[in-house]
């Protein structure tokens, strides 16, 4: 992760200033991570160009772990992005019950302006659909693993007192 000094001190990032110097935004703690999923994975599935600016913007305003939810936006990128948009506008086609658009076996830009008309509303809805799921469903297992860790860690201390304790009394 890059050192809280180094993006605060960043020529571009300048601008600012004082909210980057929330801890959250580089520590890792049950609060920034999970939110940092919530909204990394969320913004991985909505279809706009900028994902990783809108994802920091976000992350200030929430307060989240920022390297980590930047990452996340990359769950969609160069290899991954036609299959999962394809999946996410299917699930689309599903929940507003709409016939598939029959594409040819060539597609060029021409056929993609032409038939964006038909395809923005299945492909945002199966994608906000899609991105809520999974954002939620990352949100609440980061917080139900980080939960068992503490009790794992809790009860693993306690045997090492208990241990010492008694090593102690004889």
């Amino acid at each position: 992760m890059p050192r809280p000094s180094d993006v605060q001190e960043h020529p571009r990032l300048r601008f600012l200033g004082p909210l980057l110097e929330d801890p959250n935004l580089f520590h890792l703690n049950r609060y920034s991570v999970s939110m940092a999923f919530l909204m990394g994975v969320f913004l991985a599935f909505v279809p706009v160009p900028g994902q990783m600016a809108l994802v920091a913007l976000v992350a200030l305003w929430v307060r989240c772990n920022l390297p980590i939810a930047l990452a996340l936006v990359w769950i969609t990128n160069p290899i991954t992005i036609a299959p999962i948009f394809f999946f996410t506008y299917q699930l689309g086609l599903w929940l507003l019950n709409e016939p598939s658009v029959h594409m040819p076996d060539a597609i060029t830009w021409g056929l993609i302006n032409a038939e964006l008309s038909k395809i923005w509303k299945p492909l945002v809805v199966g994608s906000l659909c899609a991105g809520s799921f999974f954002s939620l469903l990352s949100y609440f297992i980061i917080r139900y693993v980080w939960r068992l860790y503490v009790i794992y860690q809790w009860r693993h201390r306690q045997e090492k007192r208990a241990k010492r304790a008694a090593k102690n009394m004889h």
